[in-house]
């Protein structure tokens, strides 16, 4: 699921040059050797609210570790749940009603205890704002005494333990919506000491945190595009710098590179339906393209692009290929038996479907209709880029016309149920599957962008909903690759997570978590260390 930030206005591009021109340039900057310095884009893109849960601050698709408040549960480095605020908890056999016991000796930085109060408080408000964790299967959450909550919802969701990582926990008692992000008070290992707009924001620990104590006491994370943060990793001004993978090949003396499998996938949507001039959704949005809407279109797409090429081009050789949008780590993977890169077959499903060159400009037509579209990304994402430019070369020897076209969320959101659009997805949480492919959410937000409709895909989902969340990962796998038996996206692969890391680090990449899109490398932070 996409996330939209903001780095700030003018200011905000001074200060990240100033801060660029330093580590190009400037000295060394001197910090203890438990203080840490980042750049981590993660947490390292500006959140337009502040470090507000209730606003998204440490979501992106599976509960990422906020490092300010604490949740609920957390994930270990088998993707296993664990207890961070829980003690227990207990799921009813309709999956209608989970029970959670909590910790008694929590307090928040301001002194005061943490609640099942705060904990129900932060679940109702987080999805009254809908803007983190899918909480729309939620009908209530309720304290019921001081350590349990009773969350009651409005359907059975198996998968809704997975929520249970996914939003931090705000005190009700002086929770302000307006203002909570720049002063959050929260229970996690460290608490906000500073944030300076549009440059950085440092952490101090928290004295008082309940669970394994941190190594480091003091997080400084700055906002730095790719350039200026990798200049900076070159001046010894940062500890650890996120990448992306075109730098990956590139040595720093003092630093090593780490990479980390991911579930972040790469896929670009291709609109099902005809163009009627219908539109969809809360934002009224025409949907539907009349060269995407042939399946004939789809499925020669995904015969004849070679995604083993794009992954070594476009990803540099840091990714694995996906046929069908699931990555392999996941228990509701599948075994694909497909077979991708054979242009003469692509060539072959077109013609069949009544596509030709009849004016020998080697882009075939139908029926008056050019096979042109556009495919659109967000221009800050290097590899979406390379992703729709080399798509779009490969698309040529097939016969089909692709534009490559840049821009911002807000330039691709009006267009984003009408032309391909290249979408990064990866969670932990089979829900995901809703999200992509049901028909009942096709046009909300970012859901089902190609705006599919299969029945067939619905009913696995109704069923897995309905299933022990175990059992269910079958069922999730059927509805994925009926879905996909649509050819609504042009699956690419995943993409591996490169960073920099200072020689005197050791990040623990045994206890390292499953990485989701957008990333985590905070997860594991309990266990780094400096070693020199």
């Amino acid at each position: 699921m996409e996330t939209k930030y903001i780095i700030g206005a003018v200011i905000a591009v001074i200060a990240i040059i100033g801060i660029g021109a330093v580590a190009l340039g400037g000295g060394h900057t001197q910090h203890a050797p438990n203080e840490l310095v980042t750049c981590v884009a993660a947490h390292g893109e500006e959140p337009e609210f502040g470090f507000d849960p209730m606003h998204g601050w440490g979501y992106h698709d599976s509960g990422t570790e906020p490092l300010i408040q604490s949740t609920l549960l957390k994930r270990d480095a088998n993707n296993t749940f664990v207890n961070d605020l829980a003690t227990s908890y207990n799921i009813s056999s309709d999956y209608k009603e989970y029970t959670v016991e909590i910790r008694d000796d929590v307090k928040f930085t301001d002194g005061n205890p943490l609640t099942a109060e705060d904990v129900a408080f932060s679940y109702n408000k987080a999805k009254e704002l809908g803007e983190g964790a899918d909480l729309s299967s939620l009908n209530e959450a309720k304290a019921d005494g001081n350590t349990k909550i009773v969350f009651t919802l409005n359907k059975s969701d198996s998968t809704f333990i997975n929520k249970l990582t996914d939003v931090g926990i705000v005190p009700k008692a002086n929770y302000n919506d307006s203002t909570y992000g720049q002063n959050p008070i929260g229970s996690g290992p460290y608490k906000l000491a500073q944030w300076d707009k549009g440059q950085q924001f440092i952490l101090e620990k928290n004295p008082d945190y309940y669970g394994k104590e941190p190594y480091f006491e003091k997080i400084t994370n700055l906002f730095l595009d790719p350039d200026a943060a990798f200049a900076a990793v070159k001046n010894g001004d940062v500890d650890i710098a996120e990448v992306p993978v075109s730098y990956a090949n590139e040595t720093v003396p003092g630093f090593h590179m780490e990479y980390f499998d991911s579930i972040d996938v790469r896929g670009i949507s291709l609109p099902t339906q005809m163009d009627t001039g219908k539109k969809i959704g809360d934002d009224n949005l025409t949907y539907g393209n009349n060269v995407t809407g042939d399946p004939a279109i789809r499925e020669a797409l995904n015969v004849g692009i070679n995604r083993s090429e794009l992954v070594k081009g476009s990803l540099n050789g840091f990714g694995n290929v996906s046929y069908n949008g699931v990555a392999n780590q996941l228990p509701w993977a599948s075994e694909s038996t497909f077979t991708d890169g054979n242009v003469s077959q692509a060539k072959n499903i077109l013609q069949a479907a009544g596509w030709n060159d009849t004016n020998g400009d080697g882009i075939v037509e139908k029926n008056g209709t050019k096979a042109s579209f556009s495919i659109y990304y967000n221009s800050k994402s290097t590899e979406r880029q390379a992703i729709a430019v080399a798509v779009a070369e490969q698309a040529k020897a097939i016969g089909i016309e692709i534009e490559p076209v840049g821009g911002s969320w807000d330039d691709i959101d009006p267009v984003k149920f009408q032309q391909g659009v290249v979408w990064g997805f990866g969670s932990a949480d089979p829900y995901e599957i809703e999200h992509q492919y049901d028909s009942r959410v096709a046009g909300q937000g970012y859901d089902n962008p190609e705006i599919l409709n299969d029945t067939s895909v619905d009913l696995l989902i109704d069923a897995a909903m309905t299933q022990d969340l175990n059992s269910s990962y079958g069922t999730w796998s059927q509805a994925a690759q009926q879905a996909n038996s649509n050819y609504p996206f042009l699956w690419i692969g995943t993409m591996d997570y490169t960073y920099f890391v200072n020689d005197t680090l050791d990040i623990s990449n045994s206890t390292h978590l499953i990485y989701p899109h957008g990333g985590d490398i905070w997860g594991n932070i309990y266990d780094w260390k400096r070693i020199q």
